[in-house]
């Protein structure tokens, strides 16, 4: 398998955490999609990152589809719930869906600040932006609780999910105190990074 991907984008750096924690073998192509020479649009006609190119040619997109799909190729440390516990597996996904709305949230910042000038930039399009980033965290930080991991004691995508999501955040937005807002989303993430999973994804600009 070939997942082409990037070191700064946080759906790419959850596929190679659970790819990680399944002990998958694969090689890592770099691209840059903002790059005139970007080559992902062969594969992925929306020219985004992760796509996982597979042994057949054939290429899947969409952090959340590869996830669930590697998740089904190892019984090695199982992230999801077998189909069998519907509302379980309901529920690791909404942790994802959450996580990764986060971040959708928070891009849009980004690319507005980077890809526009000053003057044509949106004050109130950052802030609504940025209130779904808030609201986000408090409610991971309010399902999370005192629990060990997102769904209790089980380490499971919720965490990837999540750990990646506020890892990110610390990359593009240190301003965001969400380590002193939300201490149990710090303790989580502090568990977390210290994964080799984790350890070895960390984003960096290279």
């Amino acid at each position: 398998m070939k997942l082409i991907g990037s070191n700064t984008s946080p759906y790419v750096r959850k596929v190679r955490v659970v790819m990680a924690e399944k002990k998958l073998d694969y090689a890592f192509e770099l691209d840059n999609v903002w790059s005139a020479e970007t080559q992902v649009h062969q594969s992925n006609p929306l020219g985004k990152v992760p796509c996982l190119v597979m042994e057949d040619g054939n290429a899947l997109y969409d952090s959340r589809v590869i996830a669930e799909y590697l998740d089904t190729l190892t019984p090695v440390c199982k992230l999801l719930p077998a189909n069998g516990n519907g509302r379980d597996r309901a529920d690791v996904k909404v942790w994802e869906a959450l996580a990764d709305g986060v971040l959708d949230a928070a891009v849009l910042v980004r690319l507005e600040k980077t890809l526009r000038p000053p003057e044509q930039q949106s004050p109130q399009w950052i802030e609504r932006q940025m209130g779904k980033v808030h609201a986000g965290l408090a409610v991971m930080s309010d399902k999370l609780g005192e629990q060990p991991f997102c769904m209790g004691k089980a380490y499971t995508l919720a965490d990837v999910a999540v750990g990646c999501a506020l890892g990110w955040l610390s990359f593009r937005f240190p301003g965001i105190a969400w380590r002193d807002d939300y201490p149990n989303l710090a303790k989580l993430f502090d568990k977390l990074s210290e994964r080799p999973s984790f350890r070895d994804t960390a984003p960096f600009e290279a």
